[in-house]
């Protein structure tokens, strides 16, 4: 099974593989600004709110909002092409 975005984010920052990480931790650890990740978190609510959860095991609309934050970090995915202006140096 692939990794996730999230416990790819952990390995590399050399953290448990499961760990959860608040707003803050991630600005922290990647040097992106709390306010451009708080803005890409925003944005995953809303788009669980109003297009609706797509993957069957993500569980709630928070749960969908902490994925884009991680994907958005990789450079490779979707979500960094689309979120990228928010992610700005500290």
């Amino acid at each position: 099974m692939p990794l996730t975005y999230k416990e790819k984010f952990n390995l590399k920052h050399k953290q448990q593989k499961n760990q959860s990480n608040s707003l803050s931790d991630i600005a922290r650890l990647s040097g992106f600004k709390k306010g451009g990740l708080q803005t890409i978190y925003n944005k995953g609510i809303g788009a669980a709110k109003t297009a609706g959860i797509s993957r069957p095991q993500v569980k709630s609309k928070e749960q969908w909002a902490w994925s884009r934050v991680y994907s958005s970090l990789d450079p490779k995915s979707k979500s960094h092409k689309m979120d990228k202006i928010h992610l700005k140096r500290r």
